[in-house]
């Protein structure tokens, strides 16, 4: 149920207005923590959602015309996101393997959907000095989307287990003394 409740609230820091400077979403977290808590066979759903989100965003929000195949790296970006949760985190969360997809996640959007944007279209030049210019442009929003990336997964992967650890927690099972 956590794992669906991230989604929804990735899908609304996206659609809902905030300053542009923030730009902080939960889906790089939301994506982590679903692929390690969810199967294989619910990773459709998050995928569906997002697609939707993005179709929303780009008509209505920002007015201009759908093209899907721009779109597809990004796609795919979302089920590998799922997948590196279930991969590094679903057997067994560390704080090696947590730092583990909080790097390689925003670091795998930030290199996948950059070289999209330079390959894919007349932005940049599609020479060296282009495709610098075109990941040194994206910068604040790769730190941006590791920040909100750790916050988030650091949330979901840490609270339950600082619950379950608190003095709150109730013991498995109360001695009895005779």
């Amino acid at each position: 149920m956590a794992a669906y409740l991230l989604i929804v609230l990735a899908i609304l820091t996206r659609v809902v207005p905030h300053p542009g400077w923030m730009n902080f979403t939960v889906v790089g977290g939301a994506l982590l923590f679903f692929g390690a808590r969810r199967p294989w066979k619910e990773m459709i759903f998050p995928v569906l959602a997002l697609m939707a989100t993005d179709y929303y965003l780009t008509v209505y929000q920002y007015h201009y015309s759908f093209q899907g195949q721009a779109y597809i790296s990004t796609w795919v970006w979302y089920a590998m996101a799922m997948a590196l949760g279930q991969i590094l985190l679903r057997a067994r969360t560390t704080w090696l393997r947590w730092t583990a997809g909080v790097v390689l996640g925003p670091t795998s959007f930030f290199v996948v959907s950059n070289y999209a944007v330079w390959l894919g279209s007349g932005m940049y030049p599609h020479n060296m000095g282009g495709f610098y210019a075109c990941f040194v442009a994206a910068l604040p929003f790769y730190r941006n989307d590791f920040v909100s990336t750790a916050l988030v997964a650091g949330l979901a992967f840490g609270v339950p287990v600082l619950l379950r650890r608190s003095v709150f927690a109730q013991p498995a099972t109360v001695p009895v003394r005779k």
